[in-house]
């Protein structure tokens, strides 16, 4: 169902508990769909320099912000991967999309896993995983690569202690800030902590708790369109030996890119090579 505010658009959707929940979505350009979601902690105002260079190309663009995020609604509970799932499924159908190309970012590759196994991929015709946290990103014993649990207690407790610091900090190693490197600029690292400081601290706490903790590896299978993986080899954020390069692995015929010594936030730092990349996997 569709709806308006103030001339900006929403989809109604629900929560497990029958709770409505209203998702702003932007909506430009005309030709191919494609649904870009946005990674954690920002909004769909991240895909910017994605969105414009796809329109420029030909493509219609949809993004939106995920529950608890920029102007969607923020409610207390379901930010479980099968309810951002149903969003997904809700906006795919409010808007009667079809022979879409579904790109996420980060935390939202889970959604475009989750979206295949749940869903079906109804509609999709194609895929996009960058910088994703898909398959599974916590450290167990069969899954030795990944981060362990104790950095993301660190994570809570440092959000819950000040989440404006922390995500200050944050994002610094999001874009590979270091001492003798600053690919970004502080004036954007302020924008990205406005935006991150739109969500609620419960939104913030729970979604970090889904990325960080769900096994999506049995539902990798379920994805039977072409994909493109790209993957920063220098990524911190979601280091890419539990995350790109075991979903190049599980995907059948995907297309895996690492761009060497890139960050997570490659869609800024490698904004150029990724757009090109983009374009190019959607043209083929």
């Amino acid at each position: 169902m569709l709806s308006k505010k103030k001339n900006m658009k929403f989809i109604k959707t629900q929560s497990a508990d029958g709770q409505e929940v209203e998702i702003f979505y932007q909506d430009i350009g005309a030709g191919q769909p494609v649904v870009l979601i946005h990674g954690w902690p920002l909004d769909h105002s991240m895909w910017d320099e994605q969105v414009t260079a796809l329109t420029e190309a030909g493509y219609r663009c949809i993004a939106y912000d995920r529950r608890g995020f920029g102007k969607s609604d923020k409610p207390f509970n379901s930010y479980d991967y099968d309810t951002l799932s149903d969003d997904l499924n809700a906006l795919m159908e409010a808007l009667h999309l079809e022979n879409v190309v579904l790109i996420g970012f980060s935390m939202g590759g889970g959604e475009v896993v989750k979206y295949f196994s749940r869903h079906g991929g109804k509609g999709v015709s194609k895929a996009v995983l960058v910088s994703s946290i898909a398959p599974f990103l916590l450290q167990t014993s069969d899954n030795p690569e990944g981060v362990p649990q104790e950095q993301f207690d660190e994570i809570t407790k440092n959000i819950k202690l000040d989440r404006a610091k922390f995500l200050g900090g944050f994002a610094k190693d999001f874009y590979g800030v270091g001492f003798l490197s600053n690919p970004v600029s502080e004036e954007l690292l302020t924008s990205n902590l406005i935006t991150a400081m739109q969500a609620t601290l419960n939104a913030t706490l729970k979604c970090a708790a889904s990325f960080s903790s769900t096994d999506l590896r049995a539902d990798m299978v379920s994805i039977n369109v072409p994909t493109l993986i790209i993957h920063g080899d220098a990524d911190k954020t979601v280091p890419i030996k539990p995350t790109g390069e075991q979903a190049a692995q599980m995907i059948a015929g995907a297309t895996f890119k690492v761009y060497e010594g890139e960050p997570h936030g490659l869609f800024i730092t490698a904004k150029e090579r990724l757009n090109k990349d983009l374009i190019a996997f959607l043209q083929s």
